[in-house]
């Protein structure tokens, strides 16, 4: 099998890597909240009860916006009932998972849990069965100084500082019939206005993300999106797109090529938002927020998302393999790619709810799929640089034709960041990079991520089967670089550079 070349040259700049685009998604769902970051009966609870082994696994992966409190249930979420003297919040039942919701987490515990974790923190409003003005009154409640209703009463609640909160989602999935409150186009388009616009007066700095198409084969698709950003205008800073994928047929070299299909949803909705920007004549346009993306396909069966009126049920807890980390790292893979027009995206979710972190009583186990977003969220500042691949291709049976070699650049300075997937099941692959306005001098750092075959997984008995590895073999040639990948890998490679 012939060689892969990856040319690169920094003249062709994609944009900016919006370090956002490595965020995190926090929903009262399963065991994400309870037993998952906070859980005061475990060994590992600190006095405020968070567990201290799951935020310091989550270190490495530095998240920086997390997204609250949903997902699906944010639309019967209200707010008021998360806050004040725990002993005095209200236990409701979750509509959107049949859970028992006790409440004690809440908005001020989680700017606590942001500010520890140097999150930016990022809320979703109740556009479901809450009301445009509800949403309006936690925008003061979290960023208005005090002296009026709501600021005042954060103040009693301990924070008379303002949490500052500029990121805000307006709703979610309300295009899905599933969804608490869902409506057509038009209607979500109204109660979002109505939102938005007062969100803004009360705050105008405020970063609004409106609710776009939940799911690529829906028959809302682009057209939702059209007509909620064609009223909304200059309203709207971001529409979000959600993305889950799997491999229920069992066909690996397919399902590794669903990058072809994420490239084509980027695509797809950029040219919305640029059709809405003409159509509206305006100078402004909304960008893409990804705020929903994971593998998840195994637990997708009602009984997976039922939680039976418990408290805390097991909900949609995947187990991912290492197939499942090189689609992971081919999300990243494409976000890198389409810097200049996605500034944000939250993986879907941080620990057990389809999660690279799994607790298990006082126990924990990282997941294949943390360690491509720890490999890339360490080397993600610089530029995207636009990348040619050449080299050999094979056929998807549903996503199309695709090189061996999927890959992404960012260069930072004097260091080129190069993230590289080997999709081949059998053959290593000899990959050349050549930055052709530059010459690379070196390797400075590197890790692979490989196992023995595409279903290897960790487990509580063989925690570190699938695990990022330290590097080296890599071939500095005339100013370019050469290494060799095994099959099923995923590498992060950082270069030194001269001019």
């Amino acid at each position: 099998m012939k060689d892969t070349t990856i040319t690169l040259h920094t003249a062709f700049k994609v944009g900016q890597v919006d370090p956002r685009i490595f965020g995190g998604f926090l929903e009262h769902m399963g065991r994400a909240v309870y037993e998952g970051v906070y859980d005061p009966d475990c060994i590992h609870a600190d006095e405020d009860g968070f567990r201290t082994d799951v935020l310091t696994a989550l270190e490495p992966l530095q998240y920086t916006v997390m997204r609250y409190p949903g997902g699906n249930f944010a639309s019967g979420y209200h707010w008021l009932n998360g806050i004040g003297p725990r002993n005095q919040r209200p236990t409701m039942q979750d509509l959107a998972w049949q859970s028992k919701e006790p409440n004690q987490i809440g908005t001020d515990e989680y700017i606590q849990l942001c500010r520890r974790m140097n999150w930016t923190p990022m809320l979703t409003v109740n556009l479901g069965t809450g009301t445009p003005e509800e949403a309006r009154n936690w925008v003061e409640y979290c960023n208005s100084s005090t002296g009026t209703y709501y600021a005042d009463m954060r103040a009693a609640n301990g924070s008379e500082p303002p949490h500052g909160v500029k990121l805000w989602c307006l709703g979610n999935e309300m295009d899905g019939p599933w969804q608490l409150g869902h409506v057509p186009a038009d209607q979500y388009a109204i109660r979002a206005q109505q939102a938005a616009k007062m969100m803004k007066d009360t705050d105008p700095s405020l970063e609004l993300v409106a609710c776009g198409s939940c799911a690529v084969d829906l028959p809302t698709y682009m057209e939702w999106d059209r007509h909620v950003l064609e009223y909304l205008g200059d309203l709207a800073d971001y529409i979000s797109l959600h993305r889950y994928v799997g491999n229920p047929a069992d066909d690996t070299p397919d399902y590794l090529a669903v990058t072809n299909s994420i490239d084509q949803q980027i695509e797809e909705m950029d040219a919305v938002c640029r059709y809405v920007q003409g159509k509206n004549r305006s100078r402004k346009r909304a960008y893409l927020c990804f705020d929903e993306w994971n593998v998840w396909y195994r637990a997708r069966q009602p009984e997976h998302m039922d939680g039976k009126g418990k408290f805390a049920p097991h909900l949609i807890e995947e187990v991912y393999n290492l197939e499942d980390a090189l689609v992971v790292a081919g999300f990243l893979n494409s976000f890198i790619r389409h810097a200049d027009v996605l500034k944000i995206a939250n993986l879907a979710q941080i620990v057990n709810v389809i999660a690279p972190i799994l607790t298990q009583g006082d126990a924990m186990l990282l997941q294949s799929i943390y360690y491509p977003l720890a490999m890339y969220t360490k080397r993600r500042s610089g530029i995207s640089l636009q990348p040619v691949v050449q080299g050999p291709t094979y056929e998807g049976q549903t996503n199309g034709q695709v090189t061996y070699i999927d890959t992404s650049a960012i260069l930072n300075g004097d260091q080129l960041h190069v993230f590289t997937t080997n999709r081949n099941l059998e053959d290593a692959m000899t990959v050349r990079i050549n930055l052709a306005d530059r010459s690379i001098v070196a390797l400075a750092d590197a890790e692979l991520l490989t196992g023995p075959d595409p279903k290897a997984a960790n487990s509580y008995e063989q925690p570190h089967l699938i695990k990022a590895q330290p590097f080296q073999a890599a071939e500095i040639n005339d100013g370019a670089a050469i290494v060799t990948l095994p099959p099923l890998s995923v590498a992060a490679l950082t270069f030194r550079l001269v001019h």
